[in-house]
């Protein structure tokens, strides 16, 4: 394949012209100009932001690369917003292109003892794997199947009690076609997916979920782009429909999202942490040398103040600051004198994570911890940093 270069100058350009370089056409038509080569491929740059271009020279050099890199920051941002706002469209029309048929989708979903099984081929299937995570990790059982396997040895994938949900922009692929009459040999309920309302998926299933779009985004309107969009999109509707239906909520959630950061903000409690902590307490009569040392101690920044096992005030580092200004002799005074009555606190078995909202919303950075009426330990703001809750 042979790359083209052309070499651009100002100039003031006529309101059409058609120029021609052997095999390379150059067609200028308001202000956007179209270089066509070989008579297969075209590149149509947006003169828009420049005051005018003419061409001066141009020549062919083999270069075994048929990728065109377009050094204009301004076209390439304008290939980016087409783009959003072709598959943004095609999401919004999604709306009036839902009918009856996707709620007897959630009620079959719902009734069924078995699983959502999910099949596609090409880009379609890599939408189905994603549905299938999204449905399980939203607690509805589900599982992938690949069209092209499931011809091959994989059609036991799919259980007596399963709904069958099947993914093809088209609906007429050789793989839909050989395995949807599969399928219809059993009981399941069959759920097309697709974008061809008279295609052979949608007369075959028993649900059709429209997933029709004008354009790809591609501007050859050959790679699925838009229609794969159009489709993850329905496949989070129906997921979150299952989700709200079942009250899945965010016990649930953390019940199936146990590792990371996000996990952690799900079930991580209070006395995880303060476990890990050491327990800084001193008495209502200690004298402050002693606060200062065990503050200093167990490292937390604060220490509890108890009377006869009774949590009655908090010694914090700022504490300690605001008696050395007041105070010109601290020999006599005890935590009584400097410590702070009614501390913030909270319950063992609280998440972590309202640990946070409560220190945010009171701008402190440590919270006493209470088993019942005991004091337990402190959690401090580096405990839910360092935990990834923050």
């Amino acid at each position: 394949m042979y790359y083209c270069f052309v070499i651009i100058l100002p100039f003031q350009y006529p309101k059409l012209k058609i120029l021609s370089y052997g095999f390379l056409d150059v067609w200028e038509i308001n202000n956007d100009i179209l270089f066509w080569w070989n008579l297969k491929y075209a590149i149509k740059v947006s003169l828009r932001n420049f005051t005018n271009l003419k061409i001066i020279h141009s020549f062919w050099n083999a270069i075994p690369n048929d990728t065109i890199t377009l050094s204009d920051t301004n076209a390439i941002l304008d290939i980016a917003r087409r783009t959003i706002e072709i598959e943004g469209r095609a999401v919004d029309n999604l709306i009036s292109q839902l009918d009856d048929d996707f709620p007897k989708t959630i009620h079959a979903i719902l009734d069924s003892k078995g699983r959502v099984v999910v099949t596609g081929v090409g880009k379609s299937a890599i939408i189905a794997s994603k549905i299938v995570a999204t449905l399980n990790s939203t607690g509805t059982p589900a599982i992938f199947m690949h069209a092209a396997d499931a011809i091959h040895g994989d059609l036991g994938t799919i259980q007596e009690n399963d709904v069958v949900i099947c993914i093809s922009r088209s609906g007429n692929t050789p793989e839909i076609k050989m395995l949807v009459p599969l399928i219809k040999r059993g009981t399941n309920k069959l759920v097309g997916m697709t974008g061809n309302k008279d295609s052979f998926l949608a007369v075959q299933s028993d649900y059709v979920l429209n997933t029709y779009v004008e354009k790809e985004a591609c501007p050859n309107n050959l790679a699925p782009t838009t229609s794969t969009t159009a489709q993850l999109v329905l496949g989070d509707a129906l997921a979150i429909c299952l989700l709200e239906l079942r009250g899945f909520s965010s016990k649930d959630f953390a019940k199936f999202h146990p590792g990371g950061a996000l996990g952690k903000r799900l079930y991580l409690r209070v006395t995880d942490i303060v476990q890990n902590n050491q327990k800084p307490v001193v008495h209502i009569d200690t004298d402050v040398r002693q606060v200062i040392v065990e503050i200093s101690e167990k490292m937390l920044g604060v220490t509890a103040v108890l009377d006869h096992d009774k949590l009655v005030g908090i010694i914090t580092d700022g504490d300690i600051r605001r008696m050395l200004y007041k105070y010109d002799n601290i020999i006599g005074l005890t935590a009584r004198d400097i410590m702070t009555s009614n501390p913030k606190t909270i319950g063992a078995d609280v998440l972590a994570i309202k640990a946070m909202e409560i220190m945010q919303d009171n701008g402190i950075s440590q919270l006493l911890a209470m088993e019942k009426e005991n004091y337990i330990g402190v959690v401090h703001l580096h405990n839910l940093i360092k935990e990834g809750i923050i």
